[in-house]
């Protein structure tokens, strides 16, 4: 009889194991949908990686935001009817435009943030700029909210032995969006 007893005992304990596993593996795909991950490829240890470095960006974007408030409510800036940001004194118009760039694995994600007036031009300078970078365009989403525009631009290498060099293309997307090129 004690025998008997210890085999319902293994089997309750594999079967909350089985239970246990599948509720992480659960929870790694809603991790990898929620950081937004193109392809599910790569091990657990990645797709951590792949979510510090996202939640590191966002904090640093939610930063940005507020201290861009800060400003706007204090009379530094001002925003005109289009949510675009006028300078000081002068009403000349400096681009909204909000580039980041981020490095996963072998795909490099461009999240491009700009006011629906400037949004085809802009765009097309990206992707050209990917282009010349050795990059192809694997999805590009959208969506339209108020006057803005919000693209996600996901590439990888044409090669997998070139690769892209990411602080390069990210320099060179910057400069479409500096107030100098406007």
């Amino acid at each position: 009889m004690p025998r008997h007893g210890r085999n319902l005992n293994q089997v309750d304990r594999n079967a909350s194991e089985r239970e246990r596993r599948r509720s992480i593996k659960d929870l790694y795909s809603r991790l990898a949908f929620l950081i937004s991950t193109p392809f599910p490829k790569g091990s657990l240890p990645e797709l951590v990686d792949q979510a510090t470095t996202h939640i590191k960006q966002m904090k640093e974007r939610v930063e940005m935001l507020k201290q861009r408030k800060q400003q706007i409510l204090e009379g530094h800036i001002s925003v005109n009817a289009d949510h675009e940001v006028v300078s000081g004194g002068s009403g000349s118009i400096i681009r909204s435009s909000i580039i980041t760039v981020c490095h996963l694995d072998s795909i490099l994600q461009v999240c491009l943030t700009c006011g629906l007036t400037d949004n085809l031009m802009l765009i097309s300078q990206v992707i050209h700029v990917l282009m010349e970078e050795a990059a192809q365009v694997v999805t590009l989403n959208y969506s339209i909210m108020d006057n803005k525009i919000f693209y996600t631009v996901y590439a990888e290498p044409v090669s997998s032995r070139i690769g892209i060099e990411t602080l390069r293309v990210e320099e060179r997307l910057k400069e479409l969006i500096s107030p100098t090129s406007c």
